[in-house]
């Protein structure tokens, strides 16, 4: 086991966030960009941006406009939900698909009988 691998789960709430920060922070340095740079690119105050680098939270909104203003969105894949289906229900499946539009009742192509 790696020594520099975390145990998220005997971190605190507050711990994580720090790390989250860190994580924005060092992202950021790396490409070069100021807090001003990609508070304007998130559509956030430089305020927000601060605060969330020292760890004081934020919301979750901001959080992925900042992820999206850095170019690091392919992070949230691990948030992917990925379904598992059987090749014979997704035969099913297919089977079952609408392959064409019912007429109507009803409809002018009837002729209807005239009361006259």
């Amino acid at each position: 086991m790696e020594k520099d691998i975390k145990n998220w789960y005997g971190m605190s709430d507050s711990a994580i966030l720090e790390e989250l920060g860190k994580f924005i922070r060092q992202s950021r340095l790396e490409q070069n960009k100021t807090q001003q740079e990609v508070s304007k690119l998130a559509g956030i105050n430089r305020s927000t941006m601060v605060q969330i680098e020292n760890g004081g939270g934020g919301t979750l909104t901001s959080f992925i406009q900042i992820l999206r203003g850095l170019k690091q969105l392919h992070l949230l894949k691990h948030f992917e939900i990925m379904q598992q289906i059987s090749p014979m229900q997704l035969a099913k499946t297919e089977m079952n698909k609408r392959k064409r539009a019912s007429s109507k009742k009803g409809s002018d192509n009837q002729k209807q009988s005239s009361s006259w």
